[in-house]
This record gives C-alpha cells, structure tokens and sequence, in this order.
C-alpha cells in the first residue's frame, strides 16, 4: 500500500511540471495573409526587416570584391580612371568648359555621383531575378532586394568620395559651407537610384528584354546628362539650360558639384529635379507594389 500510495505520489508531482515543459516549448506561430485594403510602402514591416537589409547589402558588398586583388579600392580606381580619360579628351580636344574650376576635379565631382547610380540601377535591375531561390522559398518583403542593392553602390561611393579630399588638396580647392548641402543631394540621389531601380527590377522580372535594354539605357543616360562631363551653363543656352532639369541626374550632379567645389547652386534645377525624382519614386514604389505578388509565379 505504501508502494502504491509512494507511486501516485511521484505522477501527481511530475504531471504538474511535464505541462510547464509543453508550454515552455510551444513556438510562436506566424499567419501571412492578405492585407485589407492597399498602401505604398509597410514602412513597420520594413522597420521590422531591417537587419535582412543590412546582411543583404553586406552580402552584396563581400560577393562583388570577392577573390579581387584590389578589393574595395575599385570603387575609387573606376571614377580615377575615367577621370583621366575625360580629362584627356574633352578637355583638351573638345576643350570642354569647367569655368574657373581644374577640369580633373570638375569631371571627379560629377563622375563620383554618376557612378553610384548608374551602378545601383544596374544592379537594382537584376536584383530580382538574380535572387530567383529566395524570392521562390521564403516570404521577406520584396522591396528590400532591390534596395540593398542601391545600398551596396552607397557603400561604393563613400568609399569612392575619399578620392575628392587629395584632388582638392592638390589643386588647393577648400570646401565652404556649401558643403552642408552634400549630405541632402546624398539622400535624394539614394531617392533617385531607388525609384528608377525598384521600377527596372519589376519590369525585368516581367519583360527579360531589360536586361539588354538597362546597360544600353545608361549609356546614353550619361551622355544625356552634361553636368558629368563639362559646365552646361557655358555650353548651352537659355532654352536648353531650362529643359536640362527634367533630367533628375542633371540638377542633382550639377549641384552636388556646386556644393563640393562653393560654387554657385542652381536653385531652380535642383527644385525641378528634386520633384521629377519623387515623381519616379512614386512610380516605382507603386508599380513594385502591384506586380511583387506575381514575382514567384513568373520569375
């Protein structure tokens, strides 16, 4: 009987603390289901994916200089030697106007902006259809491949920028309190590469033709775009000089130049611009929206 009683004893301790153990190791269990209604961005669901868009934009960075001899240092050879080549021939065939800045510095500034976007849409472009396994077999919110990748190229022109300090040192430009304006143009070149590159990434999985069409695209965009290579406002007149704007990357590089060097801002390119490139924007961030759910489907 003690036996017994002793037996029951030990099931009525064990039973208590067995169900403390099953709740202990219950998993939270997440329900993806249909949004009521329709918004542009999920800014808290992108809040919450935040680190996914840091480990992409990293694993961007570590697979493009991988088993490189340079490394990082390609981000700052890339507009250097451009830098030479324009300065060989523009300025002293074409003899192309700078104003009273050294041409090799005047191209730098506009050749170091120029760079990160045309490399962020590039890669912006194929983000999509270069990250086809992940996009397949697990849910994460689609925006942030097209984005890493834009960070990835910021990655490069901050490294890229390291390159103005000697060349304005060596041509004895001191910075003024212009400056300051770097860091918005920054931002709104970010804004920029990210509309136009969230709209090319959607498209590309949809029409494969971009990907012939985007390198093609950018080329003709840079020459489009006069402020990276010579000083529109000698070169052209009146009429054009108020049409140049509609091009984002003009207003933006012009004075992003103009704000390295303390030259004078272009107020009125830099309101144009900055509504054409929230316009793009806008439009990128719908068209994304509306066709992401078909991603897996067609990819």
């Amino acid at each position: 009987m003690s036996v017994a009683t002793e037996t029951i004893v030990l099931e009525d301790e064990i039973a208590p603390h067995n169900a403390h153990a099953d709740r202990d190791l219950e998993l939270p269990v997440t329900v993806i289901e249909a949004r009521r209604g329709w918004q542009l961005v999920d800014a808290a669901e992108l809040w919450r994916h935040r680190e996914l868009l840091y480990f992409l934009t990293w694993r961007d960075v570590k697979v493009r200089y991988k088993q490189t001899v340079l490394g990082a240092a390609w981000a700052i050879l890339q507009p250097a030697a451009m830098m030479i080549v324009f300065s060989l021939f523009f300025a002293r065939v074409a003899q192309a106007p700078s104003g009273d800045v050294p041409y090799p510095l005047f191209v730098l500034c506009g050749l170091l902006p120029w760079f990160f976007f045309s490399n962020s849409i590039s890669s912006a472009a194929q983000s999509i259809v270069a990250n086809q396994n992940l996009v397949t077999k697990v849910y994460f919110p689609r925006l942030m491949i097209p984005a890493s990748a834009v960070a990835a190229g910021l990655v490069d022109f901050l490294i890229g920028l390291a390159l103005l300090a000697p060349m304005m040192l060596y041509y004895q430009v001191a910075p003024t309190v212009q400056v300051l304006w770097v860091a918005p143009l920054i931002v709104l070149l970010v804004l920029m590469a990210l509309g136009v590159g969230t709209l090319l990434s959607a498209l590309t999985v949809a029409y494969r033709d971009f990907r012939h069409v985007v390198p093609f695209m950018v080329q003709l965009w840079m020459f489009a775009t006069p402020a990276v290579y010579l000083n529109a406002g000698q070169a052209f007149g009146p009429r054009w000089n108020s049409l140049l704007p509609l091009n984002p990357a003009y207003g933006l590089i012009a004075n992003f130049r103009a704000a390295v060097l303390g030259a004078p801002m272009d107020w009125t390119a830099l309101g144009v611009s900055t509504g054409v490139v929230m316009s793009v924007l806008l439009v990128g961030l719908v068209y994304f929206r509306r066709v992401e759910r078909g991603f897996a489907d067609i990819i």
